[in-house]
């Protein structure tokens, strides 16, 4: 790590900062807040972060809907959250200060791309009139930069073309950020020199303008004076800064290793889950198998076939491709065979909001298959947490013989944060025997194989694998006879494996730890939540309790079967609230199964909550009880 040398003689410590990059989608502004974030990983702060893209693969350059952002929150403490709101905006056209000044705190500072504000571009993001001079930046630090000239100016000498060089000045503006916070240098200039080592002109226009930002805000009086968010004390272990994507796919091979089984993926392209696809695809040494299949039906039956073959069965999409893979989950849960269908989600329905995040799948995920066709849904809550719910999902799976949905979505798939590094050693082993002899003897003595002869204590069957001698056997979507497995259309054992497969569900509760109740126990208000609202959740509730005033919260992994005590703790409470992104989906369920007053909370604006939403939700809940 670069010592921090404050040639400035003035250095001040602040505890966190929160800087939201914004541009145009060619302006690089995620791969900005990503070395930054990188950077600031190596220093040892703690992070969260929102990546933030247009919704349109090729918006028009230079307007609002064509805005990419990435916002960080560093600190010197434990955090959850992105920040409610930045207090730095590096703005680099007048398209990004339109679309993400009101996010802004008041009295934050704007660094501008002055060179960007001419008559054509201001135009493009739809100004009447100049932002720098009808009193729109009124109340806040507003600092203008040529960053553009100034990037042309320090690749010049390298030969580099002005027109080249303009690519550059989001490097311009890293290296000027990273003087303001006394960001170590060295490791992302080691990443330039890695990154572009193929085509040398544009590493030394890189560098360059890295490096005349960095200088610039050594030079200039502007800035004052520089910060330092000092290193958080983090329990001690090997830290990577991870995104939910990239934890999710560990998890899955950590799954496979766990179960000792292979893998295999059977995915199509789908924002924001192609990650996934595209991690698993590194790892063949671990016996992992991906395909890229034709279409998301294709993808589902692959990976179901998979299963029934002996693997781990995967697939992965977001919302759409769920509805399609709707017949291939049924099948899967008619054979009961351990399948995983993991939904990133996004906004909907249709194409939606494809590079937004929210969490409105949960009805589909409960309901959106034909028949009587319950499955287990678990759910993950941050982007750690995603690898753990990747192997409590496969766990679950395997050992009750039934698919399972596992739901993530865009903010905890784009997010990042560090993470410490597991034990191996404390990683439960998951696996399951395959079955290799007979397992009924018939009247006159003979034996031979049943595939639905349940297991007494999870009602799961027999998994054989297609050609182990003896074990001949035929599952299918057509409805089988509970033991033999033979087609029988009768009305009751129609019924009869329709109950079975519930209760089958039904059981995997009793596995479950007990609910935790986290803050007062003896509140009046109850905070419910499940999947990534755990953030925003964690920080107002730390918040309220903070004021003095008394909340509990409940967060939920396992959305069904639901836990066994969540209806006793939640009756304990006058009143639950359900902070969603979405409608107000798990409250009607919830007010269903235990006839609580739970008051949704909701949001569909394709962004996470903020803790101040949550924590003015806390307050009016405890207001109406006054």
């Amino acid at each position: 790590m670069t010592d921090i040398v404050d040639r400035t003689g003035e250095t001040e410590q602040i505890d966190s900062i929160v800087i939201r990059f914004a541009g145009d989608s060619g302006d690089g502004m995620q791969l900005t807040g990503d070395r930054f974030t990188s950077a600031s990983a190596v220093f040892g702060n703690d992070l969260s972060t929102l990546p933030d893209y247009p919704a349109e693969i090729r918006a028009p350059a230079g307007t609002v809907n064509g805005v990419s952002s990435f916002q960080v929150h560093i600190s010197d403490h434990d955090i959850t959250t992105p920040g409610d709101a930045p207090t730095v905006l590096i703005a680099m056209n007048p398209a990004a200060l339109k679309a993400d000044l009101g996010r802004l705190s008041p009295g934050g500072t704007v660094i501008l791309n002055i060179d960007t504000f001419d008559e054509r571009n201001l135009e493009k993001a739809e100004y009447t009139s100049n932002p720098l001079e009808d009193g729109t930046l009124t109340g806040f630090k507003v600092i203008e930069v040529p960053m553009t000239s100034l990037t042309k100016d320090a690749a010049a000498p390298l030969g580099v073309k002005p027109r080249d060089a303009d690519r550059s000045k989001n490097f311009f503006a890293l290296g000027l950020v990273s003087f303001m916070y006394s960001r170590p240098i060295e490791a992302t200039l080691d990443w330039i020199d890695e990154r572009f080592a193929k085509n040398d002109l544009v590493r030394q226009s890189n560098r360059a303008a890295f490096m005349a930002g960095y200088h610039y805000g050594e030079t200039t009086e502007e800035f004052g004076h520089r910060y330092i968010v000092k290193p958080a004390h983090l329990p001690p272990g090997e830290y990577t800064n991870i995104t939910g994507n990239v934890a999710l796919a560990w998890g899955l091979v950590a799954a496979a290793h766990l179960a000792k089984l292979p893998l295999t993926l059977g995915s199509y392209p789908i924002t924001p889950a192609s990650d996934i696809l595209h991690e698993l695809s590194k790892h063949k040494n671990f016996g992992v198998r991906t395909v890229q299949a034709e279409d998301e039906i294709a993808a589902a039956a692959l990976a179901v076939g998979a299963s029934f073959a002996g693997h781990l069965g995967i697939t992965t999409t977001s919302g759409p491709g769920v509805a399609l893979k709707s017949e291939a989950t049924s099948l899967a849960v008619s054979l009961e065979v351990p399948f995983l269908l993991v939904d990133i989600q996004r906004g909907g329905p249709s194409t939606g909001l494809p590079t937004k995040t929210e969490a409105a799948d949960l009805n589909i995920a409960m309901f959106g298959r034909h028949g009587e066709a319950p499955l287990p849904i678990v759910a993950s809550y941050s982007p750690a947490h995603c690898f753990f719910a990747a192997i409590e999902a496969a766990r679950i799976a395997l050992k009750y013989r039934t698919p399972v949905i596992l739901l993530s979505d865009g903010y905890l798939a784009n997010g990042s944060e560090p993470w410490k590094l597991p034990d191996v050693d404390t990683l439960p082993d998951i696996s399951v025997p395959f079955a290799t002899e007979h397992n009924h003897v018939n009247a006159d003595g003979s034996t031979e194989f049943w595939p639905y002869l349940r297991d007494p204590d999870t009602l799961a069957r027999p998994w054989a694998i297609p050609g182990t001698p003896g074990m001949m056997h035929r599952v299918g979507g057509i409805e089988k006879q509970d033991g033999t497995g033979n087609i029988n259309y009768s009305p009751a054992n129609h019924e009869k494996m329709v109950h079975l497969r519930a209760a089958k569900v039904a059981r995997i509760a009793d596995d479950y730890a007990p609910t935790a109740v986290h803050g007062d126990a003896d509140a009046d208000v109850c905070v419910l939540g499940w999947g990534s609202t755990w953030a925003a959740i964690d920080a107002a509730v730390q918040r309220t309790r903070r004021r003095g005033q008394k909340v509990a919260w409940v967060h939920l992994m396992h959305l069904n079967p639901l836990p066994n005590d969540l209806g006793t703790i939640l009756q304990g409470f006058r009143k639950v609230i359900v902070p969603e992104l979405n409608l107000g989906q798990l409250c009607r369920i919830v007010r269903a199964e235990y006839l609580v007053d739970a008051t949704a909370v909701t949001k569909v604006q394709g962004m996470p909550f903020t803790a101040l939403e949550i924590e003015d939700a806390i307050e009016r809940a405890q207001e109406e009880l006054s």
